[in-house]
């Protein structure tokens, strides 16, 4: 089977607890001996079997073959995609089955960095997962003090809306928020507003 790994600890001698989503589950496994097999990291797309343990519950992860893509040795994307697959660990921790959204998800993502920028791209993609997940605010309700958002915007965790005198945060042109949470496009904004905006995406998705 595929996934992306999105967790790896370590464990005693060289043996790894690495986590892996695929498009139906999360799968926390046991990989023996890590210094003497393929090496594996955050972020990377595998092919792997799994073996069953009487001794324990967590299966063992075995025949690891790794899927490359054509931008993993370009430092700046590899950093940014593995930094947005690392907040996956947290945020789907305790699912076991899980629907194929989060796997397509990835999938679409790799695709974009090919010819996107990282940081755009993955603020973009992370627009469709608030929307899958309910969460995207596109009512444009302040969350702190409850009242229309109109001519300029702020942004809190989770890309919820405020007022910038609410937070005293970065205010962005109403438009160029508006267009990302319907056309999931920064287009309009430039670095230094996509900068900050990836900024609160690290927070925690």
């Amino acid at each position: 089977m595929q996934g992306y790994i999105i967790d790896i600890k370590s464990v005693r001698d060289d043996d790894l607890i690495v986590t892996i989503l695929t498009d139906d589950s999360i799968y926390t496994t046991y990989r023996f001996y890590g210094g003497r097999h393929s090496t594996v990291n955050v972020g990377y797309k595998i092919d792997f079997e799994l073996e069953s343990n009487l001794k324990s519950t967590m299966p063992r992860l075995k025949d690891v073959l790794q899927i490359s893509f054509n931008w993993i040795f370009i430092k700046e994307k590899l950093y940014c995609w593995q930094r947005f697959l690392k907040l996956f660990y947290p945020h789907l921790k305790d699912v076991e089955d899980i629907d194929d959204f989060y796997f397509n998800l990835l999938e679409e993502l790799a695709h974009k960095l090919i010819k996107q920028d990282a940081k755009r791209a993955i603020c973009e993609i992370y627009i469709k997962l608030l929307e899958h997940e309910g969460r995207l605010h596109s009512e444009y309700i302040c969350l702190l003090c409850e009242q229309e958002i109109k001519d300029e915007i702020s942004l809190v965790r989770s890309f919820h809306p405020v007022h910038p005198n609410c937070t005293y945060s970065k205010k962005f042109e109403f438009y160029k928020i508006d267009e990302l949470f319907k056309e999931k496009s920064l287009i309009f904004l430039d670095d230094e507003e996509v900068e900050y905006i990836w900024q609160i995406l690290l927070q925690g998705i």
